[in-house]
């Protein structure tokens, strides 16, 4: 069973998905404002559905708030269409966009196809008591910060594994630039997220000295970066 949190002030709505996902067993905690949603998500849900457009504090706003400390999957619900919008919610950190008027049987298979995404990250981090990723012929060793390529190590500096590591761990999320140099470098860092463009570059520079055919990092145009699976 999996934790949801709806944020969204229509109540007809957030009563339908509550009704539906309850049914498939998950337990649903509901929001009708945003400012309520934000007080919720410090229950540390596995999974957010988040609508944007509502009065006071909006979507993109809950998302800013809460996202440097909630790192389950964040679908957001909107009425906007352009891909603008889109964009911005995936560069604040969101997993999914689903636009309204939307089918409900759609909603709950992308709920379920993010929850099963993320329950294979934290499988992979804590079953057996794990401490390895593995992508291909490339481990990562998470106790012991390195990364490998068949035998071969490869040299990362700790800015580099540390993007890695975050991106890794998060198969197939994508990170802005901004959100990676927040979570590597921290909040109080003097400089500014061109520095991960560049990081990247070496990062990959490094792994197609090994494996030139395979592309670990892949560039999302117009949002950031993400790790494939």
């Amino acid at each position: 069973m999996s934790k949801i949190l709806i944020i969204d002030d229509e109540q007809e709505l957030v009563s339908l998905l509550e009704d539906e996902l309850t049914a498939q067993g998950h337990e649903v905690l509901t929001a009708y404002d945003g400012q309520q949603g934000i007080i919720l998500a410090k229950q540390q849900p596995d999974l957010i559905i988040l609508d944007i457009m509502m009065p006071e504090v909006n979507g993109f706003d809950v998302c800013r708030v809460i996202r440097d400390d909630v790192l389950c999957p964040i679908l957001f619900l909107s009425a906007r269409q352009s891909e603008k919008d889109k964009i911005q919610g995936l560069t604040l950190g969101g997993d999914d966009y689903v636009t309204k008027p939307f089918g409900l049987g759609e909603l709950l298979a992308k709920v379920e196809a993010n929850l099963r995404r993320e329950q294979r990250s934290q499988y992979m981090i804590n079953e057996n008591k794990q401490s390895k990723l593995y992508f291909g012929t490339l481990s990562i060793d998470i106790k012991g910060r390195s990364v490998k390529i068949a035998d071969e190590t490869i040299a990362l500096t700790k800015y580099q594994y540390d993007i890695v590591e975050l991106l890794a761990l998060h198969a197939g999320q994508v990170f802005s630039r901004e959100h990676i140099y927040e979570k590597v470098w921290g909040y109080d860092s003097e400089g500014d997220s061109s520095t991960v463009v560049e990081h990247i570059k070496k990062i990959r520079a490094k792994f197609a000295m090994v494996t030139p055919a395979v592309e670990y990092i892949s560039t999302v145009w117009g949002i950031g970066y993400k790790w494939n699976r």
